[in-house]
C-alpha cells in the first residue's frame, strides 16, 4: 500500500496543531487539528488559496455570530438565521471553502452562551494555528521533474513506434501493428498536462513551466499523427513515391527527441514535394488515390515538423 505525501502531512500536522492548541490551554483545542486537516492541499497555491478562505470565512463566522448571538439571543433558530445571511455573504466575498470551517467556530460560540473577548481570542488563536501548521508542511512539495522526464521518454518512444509502423506500412501494406501506442500515449499526455499544472501551482510566482510548451507540442503532434493513420491505411497500392515516404518515416522516427531536427526535416520534406510535383502523371485510378493521399500525409507531416520548429524557437 502506497502512501502519499499528503496523507504524511495529514498525519504530522493534525497532532501537532492539537498538541500546541493544547499546551496554550485553549478551549476547544482539538479544532485546531481540524482545520489543519481541512488545509493541507495537494498544492501551495491551493493551499494559500485554502487557508485565506478559511481565514476570512471564520473572522466573518466570529461577527456575525456576535451580532445576532448577543442581539438576538442563543437559540437554534437563530443559528438557521445567521446561517441564511452568513453563507450567501461568504459566496458574494468569494470565501465559500471556509464554510465547513467557520461552522466549528460558529457552534463554538454557540455553545458558550457568551461571547467575550477572551473567546473570540481563544478561535482565533485555534484558526491561525491549525492554518498555520498546514501552510508550513506545505511549504515542501515534492519535485514532479522526474517523473515528467520519465513520462517525456515514454511519449518519445511511442512516437518513434507510431512512425515506425507507418514506414512499415508505405514500403510493404503489412497491417500487423497492434495501435497498443496510440491508446498509452493519449493517457500519458493527459497525466502529463495535469501533472504539469500541478507543478505550476506549486511555484506560485513561476508562471512559466519548462515542460508546458513541450507537452501541449506533443498533444499537438499526436492529434496530426493519429489523423495520417486513416490516410494510411486507404493506401492499397505502393509505387516509388510511397518508399519515398516510408524511408522519409524511418529517418523522423530516429530523431524523436527535445532537441532541434525539424529544419532538417522540413527541408527534405520540400524536396520530396518537389519530386513529387515533377513525377509523371498517375495512369490508373488506384494510383491517382495513393498519389492524393500521399500529398495530404505530406501536408499532415509538415504541420507536425512546424510545431516542432515554433516550439524550438
Amino acid at each position: 500500500m502506497k502512501i502519499g505525501y499528503r496523507t504524511i502531512k495529514t498525519a504530522i500536522g493534525t497532532p501537532l496543531a492539537i498538541w500546541i492548541a493544547e499546551l496554550f490551554q485553549l478551549n476547544n483545542y482539538v479544532s485546531a487539528g481540524i482545520i489543519t486537516l481541512l488545509c493541507i492541499q495537494p498544492t501551495r497555491k491551493k493551499s494559500f488559496l485554502s487557508s485565506w478562505h478559511r481565514f476570512g470565512a471564520c473572522v466573518l463566522a466570529i461577527v456575525f455570530a456576535f451580532v445576532l448571538f448577543e442581539g438576538i439571543g442563543y437559540y437554534p433558530y437563530v443559528i438557521g438565521l445567521l446561517l441564511l445571511l452568513f453563507i450567501p455573504t461568504t459566496i458574494k466575498l468569494h470565501v465559500t471553502p471556509g464554510i465547513v470551517t467557520s461552522s466549528v467556530i460558529l457552534l463554538h460560540l454557540y455553545s458558550s452562551r457568551e461571547i467575550t473577548m477572551k473567546l473570540i481570542v481563544n478561535e482565533l488563536y485555534l484558526i491561525i494555528i491549525g492554518i498555520g501548521i498546514a501552510l508550513l508542511l506545505n511549504l515542501y512539495m515534492p519535485s514532479l521533474d522526474q517523473r515528467l522526464i520519465q513520462m517525456q521518454e515514454k511519449i518519445e518512444e511511442n512516437f518513434k513506434a507510431i512512425l515506425k509502423e507507418i514506414a512499415i506500412y508505405l514500403r510493404e501494406g503489412k497491417q500487423t501493428w497492434t495501435g497498443s501506442e496510440i491508446t498509452e500515449t493519449d493517457q500519458l499526455l493527459e497525466q502529463a498536462e495535469a501533472m504539469v499544472l500541478r507543478d505550476i501551482e506549486n511555484h506560485v510566482l513561476r508562471e512559466q513551466h519548462s515542460f508546458y510548451d513541450y507537452f501541449t507540442m506533443r498533444k499537438k503532434q499526436f492529434e496530426l499523427l493519429r489523423r495520417m493513420l486513416p490516410l494510411i491505411s486507404q493506401m492499397d497500392s505502393f509505387h516509388e513515391q510511397s518508399f519515398q515516404m516510408a524511408d522519409f518515416f524511418d529517418d523522423l522516427s530516429e530523431s524523436v527527441h527535445p532537441g532541434n531536427t525539424a529544419t532538417v526535416h522540413l527541408n527534405t520534406l520540400h524536396h520530396l514535394k518537389q519530386s513529387f510535383s515533377e513525377a509523371e502523371l498517375p495512369a490508373t485510378r488506384q494510383e491517382f488515390e495513393t498519389r492524393a493521399n500521399l500529398f495530404r500525409l505530406l501536408h499532415e507531416i509538415e504541420q507536425y515538423l512546424l510545431l516542432k520548429k515554433r516550439l524550438i524557437k
